[in-house]
């Protein structure tokens, strides 16, 4: 392998880590594979090859490359201790999961006291670029590190950029889905106002595509999640919450009013407190239909289901 990359461990197959893993071994990478889910790394193994791991520690011995792909910090810290001493020196653990940039920095420190090298590689586009090998990575830590493990990225990412010391691609990933998360309120509040004011929602959704409002909410989730009231685009209301939560960690750990941001994340929770479990996040515009009174369809779009 290049780089002298021979074994890459992934642990987490969810919804983004298989899809992710499945490009590494895709690529001719010999993954080892875990997941808590009982079978889901035998599962993987079945379907693109390698060898599934019984536990996180499992995964360690022999892997040059060790892939963290989980829901918080928490448990990325979980399985970096379960690894401990079955990490070689020299081994480098990619922390892929949208973490806390505190906590990471934290996890590499210990883990250097030992000779590896953590980076944070945290992911933006969704289930849909995880299967093309198409994510957009925002990379953290020593620049040679990333040179090393910049093959094993490009298997799954089509646009890298480095952002700084370890943790500052966690950071700029929460940044981006706070930045993400206000577009989207903002897109579906003016839906509700122009709707009520007698404009069609597709049509207002096709001249913002077309004028300064564009943004990501306009192009890739209003139509084809709200207005088809699919709300299936894969990514969960619960992770925005996270990720948004996380902006305001950083926000207050570097001394920066964030009225507007603090706002923003308190919509959010609100959505999923009175949503429930197990949303996804674009069902946050139902939250905004009820403070309305109204629900946003067009005769434009066909409803799914």
């Amino acid at each position: 392998m290049a780089g002298g990359i021979t074994q890459i461990g992934f642990i987490g197959l969810g919804r983004m880590g298989w899809p992710m893993a499945g490009r590494l071994a895709a690529a001719g990478h010999a993954v080892v594979a875990h997941d808590v889910a009982p079978d889901r790394a035998a599962d993987f193994a079945r379907v693109h090859g390698g060898r599934a791991a019984g536990s996180a520690a499992d995964v360690a011995p022999g892997s040059t490359v060790v892939i963290t792909m989980l829901p918080t910090s928490r448990e990325v810290a979980e399985v970096v201790a379960a690894m401990g001493p079955g990490l070689s020196p020299g081994a480098v653990v990619i922390e892929m999961s949208s973490g806390e940039p505190s906590a990471t920095r934290a996890m590499a420190a210990d883990l250097a006291a030992r000779g590896v090298t953590m980076v944070d590689a945290p992911v933006s586009g969704g289930v849909a670029r995880a299967e093309t090998g198409e994510l957009s990575i925002m990379a953290g830590g020593d620049a040679a590190v990333l040179d090393r493990v910049a093959p094993v990225l490009r298997s799954m990412g089509s646009t890298i950029t480095r952002c700084g010391d370890v943790g500052a691609g966690q950071a700029m990933k929460a940044l981006n889905n706070l930045v993400s998360a206000a577009g989207f309120l903002a897109s579906v509040e003016a839906l509700l106002i122009g709707s009520r004011f007698g404009l069609d929602p597709a049509v207002m959704v096709e001249v913002l595509n077309a004028s300064t409002g564009m943004n990501n909410s306009t192009q890739k989730k209003l139509r084809q999640f709200v207005l088809s009231r699919g709300f299936d685009s894969g990514f969960g209301l619960d992770l925005m919450v996270k990720d948004l939560t996380i902006a305001l960690g950083v926000g207050r750990e570097t001394a920066t009013p964030v009225p507007l941001s603090a706002q923003v994340r308190e919509l959010w929770a609100a959505a999923a407190t009175m949503l429930g479990p197990g949303q996804d996040h674009t069902a946050a515009a139902r939250f905004s239909e009820a403070l309305a009174a109204a629900e946003l369809t067009s005769p434009l779009v066909p409803r799914k289901g």
